[in-house]
């Protein structure tokens, strides 16, 4: 992968300029369109690149899928050669499994709960700690959009019992376990694949965000999304710390202000968003299931074996339900 990575530098230095002054040019590798009504992401990398461009630094955002996939974003982070990624919180799984508690359903009541038990937690540096072994640092965690919901072809789900029929896609073991807490079925499918997938009926829906299907255009076969606030998507903002250690001090407080500057963004943006993700599906002819606390409640408890089903050390679930709970 690193030889992979050394091939996908050629690319970038075609799209970057090769002169001495190029070399400060800080890239940051988009992992969804570039728009500030639907993707929460891009608007912690919109707000990072301004912060950084008001201060003198050059930024070039690169598309989504531009610098390669997930993993080879990651090698070319790792490597000095990409200087800022967007990608899947995997991407940090895979050097120190701990950041899935991110992941565990109903762990956080909103991002703020979530930035509380992150702090208290001194979660950054635990897992930077590990990531520092390859050269990358975990700046953030991005929110996508609002919390995510059950989406479907057909079937509305106001309760698990409601998908004891469906066939989800599923994005690891993770959500596998999940959807069999719940009753249902997962198998795993590759994002691309996702809308011949729903077409055909391989699968009959998969959990995320409510801008997703908007955003990807897939509205003309999905058709009900359940408000089930299951799991907050996020985006693992990591950077090379190649570069990073190698900024000069100023630069490097520059970038840390930065950081808050795209966090602050991208959290208001999200509390607007919380209305208009359901309002754009809606606005898309896509049928809209508002759960009562009550009907939550019940996918909350039909979600707690998933934190003993053995996919995460039961130490580190100990830890992340005491951080949810002492930050409540």
């Amino acid at each position: 992968m690193k030889l992979k990575a050394l091939a996908m530098a050629a690319i970038l230095a075609m799209v970057t300029s090769t002169s001495a002054s190029a070399s400060a040019e800080v890239k940051i590798a988009l992992d969804s369109k570039p728009s500030l009504e639907t993707s929460g992401s891009y608007n912690w990398a919109y707000a990072f690149g301004n912060a950084l461009k008001k201060a003198g630094m050059k930024v070039r955002e690169m598309p989504r899928g531009s610098v390669g996939n997930e993993a080879e974003k990651f090698d070319q982070v790792s490597t000095g050669l990409l200087e800022i990624s967007l990608s899947d919180v995997r991407a940090v799984a895979q050097v120190d499994p701990f950041i899935y508690g991110v992941r565990l359903p109903y762990i956080f009541d909103d991002i703020a709960h979530m930035d509380r038990a992150l702090a208290a937690g001194k979660v950054y540096a635990r897992v930077n700690a590990k990531l520092a072994k390859q050269d990358a640092i975990l700046l953030a965690l991005a929110p996508l959009g609002p919390a995510s919901g059950v989406i479907t072809t057909t079937a509305a789900v106001r309760s698990p019992a409601d998908m004891s029929k469906l066939r989800m896609r599923a994005l690891d073991d993770a959500q596998i376990a999940m959807y069999k807490a719940w009753g249902s079925s997962g198998t795993i499918v590759p994002w691309g694949e996702v809308p011949a997938g729903l077409q055909t009926g391989v699968i009959n829906g998969y959990l995320n965000s409510p801008f997703v299907p908007v955003m990807f255009g897939q509205t003309d076969f999905v058709k009900n999304f359940s408000d089930a606030r299951v799991i907050w998507p996020l985006r693992a903002v990591i950077a090379s710390k190649t570069w990073f250690d190698g900024l000069s001090e100023a630069n490097r407080a520059t970038v840390k202000a930065a950081v808050a500057t795209a966090d602050a963004a991208a959290r208001k943006w999200l509390a607007e968003a919380m209305v208009k993700g359901l309002t754009a599906l809606e606005a898309k002819g896509v049928k809209v299931q508002r759960l009562t606390a009550k009907e939550i409640a019940v996918f909350r408890e039909a979600s707690k074996p998933v934190y003993n089903s053995g996919l995460m050390p039961a130490e580190d679930v100990a830890i992340w339900t005491s951080l949810s709970e002492g930050n409540r």
